[in-house]
């Protein structure tokens, strides 16, 4: 070989050295050189230009910062998922309200035609490039910069992952070279299929059949087909992977959820051809295959319109939605150290927790388990829109917010309900209104009304109860009062406004409702602050003013309360006295299944057991004959021990009922949403009264065709042992005395005897004689008629007519109005004006004699006179409590006065008679000259009184 080469250079020096070579080498240096300039040129302005390339792309990323493998894991795995709501048992309601629904599932939960879909039309390379194709990056690129009008994209699934979970879809080249750099980290970070995995659980596939944004494959396969991803047939698969790429365009249905038409349809089939041909193509299916799946007929597999749980069930989603918030907001609160008690006192930061709370329901893919019974819920649902007399719809004119028109828009009673499991707190189920498209407000647990008489119970009954103040019969005054409040008067009234039924049991106040009892009960113990049981039973809204107005203890109370409020309340009595907030949410859950939240109940003590057995025994009097709730007990289809109470605002303008059993407590509500009165239109809807009797009465059988056992609970309330039964007085409330029980007066009902027990001996009555004036009873005069006077009575005690009234005082006169006529008088002496009385007038037919009454207010009886020649005589005398009229002689003549207590009488009445009609004369005139006398006997006149110059002066 050496010398092989020794000799070739010999050849190549001897040709050089020939005279013809020599302008060869001259053009080659030449040709050389200037080739060796190009290329130094070209290698220079290369590098000139990755440099620049280099330099740029640098600027664009300068500020993205770096990663770490954990952080760039947990962003792409970190995508949001809807969170799910239950009915009690585990029910599936529906997904929460959100702009994008989407359901995490696994690559092996995944039907293998779509991924092959999605490879063969997204990323072909994806198993062999790192994140990028470059061939496709600068593709893209010149199109971009040239501005051709076809763009092709370029981005392989690990950079739209990239795109769609770390940065946004902003369109610039900084955008794009974050991208493109992120996407060569992340392929070092996580495996092809975790990245699979990620991709198919982000990406956006247009609406399902509600009309909702969707994402991820698991909730594109169940919103627009009814499967799950892993039962995606090759036609399936194809048409969803095809969808991305324009998802409005693509996807079947419209924002209401409606099937597109033909057209609008045809644009998604044509793309699922597109990717039935690239899967052929690509080697993923078979030519037979892909005959047989662009000619299916995709359309058959759409879902019909599914109605969304908001539509369905819009106040039950709302209200859960907002206590899951609730729910979040403190436990956020607490993990950033804060004491979750300070969002109940500062606005702010609640709001700002809210709305913390608000992004991690909607986007944590939780599932929220209720305690509301589907059914019961349905079934309370039915009976709000079948019943017909909640009372007359208005119409009232109001801007369109859209169209900013003057619309007629109705104005209908509105209703709401609650039902509570007594012994738990669930709530069961609840009706929010009757229509959520005219009104979203949820009447169960956001509006709040004056409760009305239902709160007689809660603040004045059950707490004088506890108090040992009175027992469930004790007497209390039914008399009216005024009382002066800075410039204003206090006149409260019952619920007929004539009405004073005086001295009455407390169970019969009950029964029947009385305002003025009550008032004078609740003005008794004010000075305990007794709106602390309020406070312990959840009214959430109390003002200081509510803690000392009379009026808190008929309804008057400042904010009002809800239905919820007023119901859980009730539920104290039923479970013994105890106070267990009612809850509407069970527990919930993340995506793991774990759980992040359980409901705990804690009883709050509020009441004794005795107190509350014996208020519950006072209110299943109010069901029974003459109680303000007999007509719902007797449209129950079914019995059970119940108690309740009837509640009604001034002008009807609110009307309640709240009952219950040991098992349940139902709460119902009428009433217009701006309060007008209900009374109007009574003969076609009924009394407001009798309305909210029967609403409450058909929701209650509604319940108990659904649960009987626990509605119609044959359980019954059990009395405690310290609750006796004791006799008292029925005037004092004292022991009996001999005169009480002379006067027929000696009642029994139950005690606690460990707070209060009659013992002292009853001094309530006097010997007294009595008058009646105006039905009334009152102590006889000196100067009185003796025979208008009642002897051998009993007459109550002025020491005890003055401690009964109270320092709020009233007419002592109606302590004892309904004992009129009978032995048992009041204490009290009229204060008679010193005035003759008004006259009367007078009438005589068919030997009656008859007179109006006089006009004066001190009569306490009248006298008939005869009048004669002579003067007057007396014919008799009548009590004020007996009848106007006597008979009559014929032929004489009468006149009627009045006479008051002090014994004046008035002028006379006008003078009547009725003349006797002579049969025809017998006698037959023989002599008509002759004068025949015949004897006349005229009726006895009567006895003749002497004048009284005393009593006639």
């Amino acid at each position: 070989m050496k010398e092989w080469l020794e000799q070739l250079n010999k050849k190549i020096e001897h040709l050089t050295s020939s005279k013809w070579m020599r302008h060869f080498r001259i053009a080659g240096g030449v040709f050389w050189n200037l080739t060796l300039l190009t290329f130094i040129f070209l290698s220079a302005s290369a590098i000139f230009m990755v440099s620049v390339g280099a330099g740029y792309f640098a600027s664009l990323v300068k500020e993205e910062p770096l990663r770490s493998k954990e952080e760039m894991r947990e962003e792409i795995f970190s995508y949001e998922e809807t969170s799910e709501l239950y009915f009690a048992n585990d029910i599936y309601i529906g997904k929460i309200r959100t702009d994008l629904d989407r359901r995490e599932t696994s690559l092996a939960k995944i039907s293998p035609n779509v991924i092959n879909a999605v490879l063969a039309t997204e990323d072909e390379y994806f198993r062999e490039h790192n994140g990028i194709v470059p061939k496709a990056v600068i593709r893209g690129l010149l199109q971009d910069v040239s501005n051709s009008s076809t763009q092709t994209g370029g981005s392989t699934l690990t950079q739209q992952l990239i795109k769609n979970q770390i940065l946004t879809n902003e369109v610039s080249y900084e955008r794009k070279a974050k991208e493109i750099l992120l996407a060569l980290r992340l392929e070092y970070f996580m495996t092809k299929e975790e990245i699979l995995e990620a991709y198919l659980n982000i990406i956006p596939y247009g609406r399902n059949a509600s009309g909702r944004n969707i994402a991820g494959i698991e909730t594109a396969a169940q919103g627009i087909f009814g499967v799950s991803a892993a039962e995606l047939s090759l036609p399936q698969a194809a048409y969803i992977a095809g969808i991305p790429q324009a998802p409005f365009k693509y996807t079947p249905f419209t924002n209401k959820g409606e099937r597109k038409s033909k057209e609008g349809m045809q644009h998604g089939i044509d793309r699922m051809s597109t990717v039935l041909y690239r899967m052929n193509e690509a080697g993923y299916i078979t030519k037979n295959e892909y005959d047989n799946a662009v000619a299916y007929d995709i359309t058959q597999d759409f879902r019909a319109y599914e109605e969304r749980p908001e539509d369905k069930y819009p106040w039950l989603t709302a209200e859960l939605e907002e206590r899951a918030k609730e729910i979040f907001a403190k436990i956020i609160a607490e993990k950033d150290g804060i004491d979750p008690a300070r969002l109940k006192e500062e606005k702010n930061l609640l709001d700002k927790y809210m709305i913390l709370a608000d992004r991690t329901i909607r986007s944590g893919g939780y599932r929220i388990y209720s305690t509301i019974n589907q059914d019961m819920y349905d079934a309370m649902q039915q009976v709000t829109d079948e019943f017909k007399l909640y009372g007359h719809t208005y119409k009232k004119k109001e801007k369109d917010p859209e169209t900013g028109e003057e619309v007629e828009v109705d104005v209908p009673v509105q209703t709401g309900s609650m039902v509570i499991e007594n012994k738990t707190g669930k709530i069961l189920s609840f009706v929010g209104g009757r229509d959520h498209k005219l009104e979203q407000l949820n009447h169960a647990t956001k509006a709040y009304r004056s409760n009305g008489s239902t709160m007689k119970p809660l603040l004045a009954y059950a707490p004088a109860l506890e108090y040992g103040v009175i027992g469930a019969g004790s007497p209390v005054v039914d008399v009216k009062f005024s009382r002066i409040y800075g410039n204003e008067k206090y006149e409260p009234v019952n619920y007929n406004p004539t009405q004073e039924l005086g001295i009455i049991p407390a169970r019969q106040a009950v029964k029947t409702s009385q305002n003025l009892a009550v008032l004078r009960l609740y003005d008794s113990i004010l000075d305990r602050r007794p709106a602390t049981f309020l406070e312990k039973m959840g009214f959430s809204r109390l003002t200081e003013g509510d803690f000392v107005n009379l009026s808190t203890s008929i309804g008057g109370i400042t904010h009002g309360a809800s239905i919820e409020e007023n119901t859980n309340a009730f539920a104290t009595f039923a479970n013994n006295g105890q106070f267990i907030d009612g809850y509407m949410i069970e527990r919930i859950e993340d995506l793991d299944g774990n759980i992040v939240f359980e409901q705990k109940t804690e009883a709050v003590d509020v009441f004794s057991e005795e107190t509350a057995y014996m208020m519950t025994d006072m209110l299943r009097d109010v069901l029974k004959d003459g109680g303000t709730a007999k007509k719902a007990k007797s449209l129950l289809n079914f019995s059970s021990d119940f108690a309740a109470k009837t509640g009604t605002t001034q002008d009807h303008k609110d009307v309640w009922l709240v009952g219950y059993n040991p098992n349940v407590t139902l709460g119902v509500w009428l009433g217009y949403d701006q309060p007008r009165t209900l009374y109007a239109f009574n003969n076609t809807y009924q009394h407001p009264s009798a309305r909210v009797n029967t609403l409450w009465a058909k929701y209650m059988n509604s319940l108990y065709k659904v649960d009987s056992e626990l509605i119609g609970t044959k359980e019954t309330f059990k009395k405690p042992e310290n609750v006796v039964s004791a006799s008292f007085c029925g005037i004092s409330g004292l022991a009996p005395s001999t005169s009480c029980a002379n006067a027929g007066l000696v009642m029994s009902d139950l005690f606690n005897k460990n707070m209060f027990l009659p013992s002292q001996p009853d001094d309530s009555f006097i010997s007294a004689s009595s008058v009646v004036i105006n039905g009334k009873s009152y102590a006889a005069l000196a100067k009185t008629p003796p025979e208008f006077v009642g002897k051998g009575g009993f007459g109550l005690n002025q020491a005890v007519a003055d401690r009964m009234l109270g320092k709020l005082g009233g007419d002592a006169s109606k302590l004892l109005p309904n004992r009129a006529g009978n032995s048992i008088v009041s204490g009290s002496t009229f204060l008679a004006d010193s005035v003759s009385p008004s006259p009367v007038s007078a009438t005589l037919n068919n030997g009656v004699l008859s007179w109006t009454n006089s006009g004066s207010n001190d009569i306490v009886g009248y006298r008939v006179y005869s009048m004669t020649s002579g003067g007057r005589a007396f014919v008799a005398s009548l009590k004020s409590s007996e009848s106007n009229s006597i008979k009559t002689t014929p032929g004489v003549r009468y006149v009627v006065v009045a006479v008051d207590i002090t014994g004046f009488e008035s002028s006379h009445s006008n003078e009547v008679s009725e003349m006797i009609e002579l049969p025809p004369d017998p006698i037959e005139d023989t002599n008509p000259g002759d004068m025949i006398e015949v004897d006349i006997i005229p009726s006895e006149p009567g006895i003749e009184e002497p004048v009284d110059d005393s009593v006639t002066n």
